[in-house]
């Protein structure tokens, strides 16, 4: 097991080199969906149970991330489609979702990204399933459209309309799986930060990939259960050993 700190300098496969914490500047647009229980128990690992969106709906994340600036330039800009369960460490009580608490994270189930800088990036430091595929961000003044094209096939394309922003910080943590060990990610957003609860401005129209399979078996509903945005700082921390 490689060990890694905040203060570390990390070289990655690609010749890339970062520094912990990594802050990156993005915009970012997300949705979190009502989804059925069982299904995204089935997507977490050993030491996780599903934080509940309802008494008896789960809450699903997608997340439609432009990278402007990596570190200090440390890779070009990228595009992200992040798709998280959120989930809190078996033993501690899980809440409904609005009633967040520093347990309640997302566990990092698909991650593609547009480029192979990226993907190191983000499996060699943190352990996140990152795969490379073709990623397109429309935005207007009203909201982003994001089509990811993976293998050939269209995973989904996602349309979220842009919220009311304020300036804020907040922090969650983010679970992934590295070197067969699970482990949590202080991950810290600050900057305009946006927010609007049950709302049905967003569309997602999935694809016929074998993800896009997975999705449409988790019943994702059409009214999410919180629509947001930010443009600003994304920071990553090291991460830690989830203790059992």
């Amino acid at each position: 097991m490689t060990k890694l700190a905040d203060g570390d300098r990390v070289r990655l496969s690609t010749g890339h080199e970062v520094t912990l914490p990594l802050v990156t500047e993005a915009t970012a647009a997300g949705v979190v969906l009502p989804a059925r229980y069982d299904g995204a128990a089935s997507l977490l690992p050993d030491g996780l149970t599903p934080v509940r969106a309802t008494a008896q709906r789960a809450a699903v994340v997608l997340l439609c991330v432009e990278y402007h600036r990596i570190g200090d330039d440390a890779m070009p800009p990228y595009n992200e489609f992040a798709v998280i369960v959120a989930a809190t460490p078996d033993g501690r009580r899980p809440p409904l979702l609005p009633l967040l608490t520093r347990d309640v994270g997302g566990y990092i189930w698909s991650l593609p990204v547009t480029a192979e800088p990226a993907r190191a990036l983000g499996d060699e430091i943190w352990g996140y399933p990152k795969t490379v595929a073709d990623i397109t961000h429309r935005d207007d003044a009203t909201r982003r459209e994001t089509t990811i094209v993976e293998d050939g096939d269209r995973v989904t394309t996602v349309s979220i309309d842009w919220p009311r922003t304020w300036e804020r910080r907040e922090q969650i943590e983010s679970y992934a799986v590295r070197e067969g060990r699970l482990e949590r990610t202080p991950v810290e957003f600050q900057g305009k930060l946006g927010a609007t609860p049950l709302s049905g401005r967003i569309d997602v129209d999935l694809g016929d990939h074998e993800r896009a399979d997975t999705l449409r078996s988790l019943d994702l509903g059409s009214q999410s259960v919180l629509r947001f945005s930010l443009e600003g700082q994304i920071t990553y921390g090291a991460g830690r050993p989830v203790e059992r």
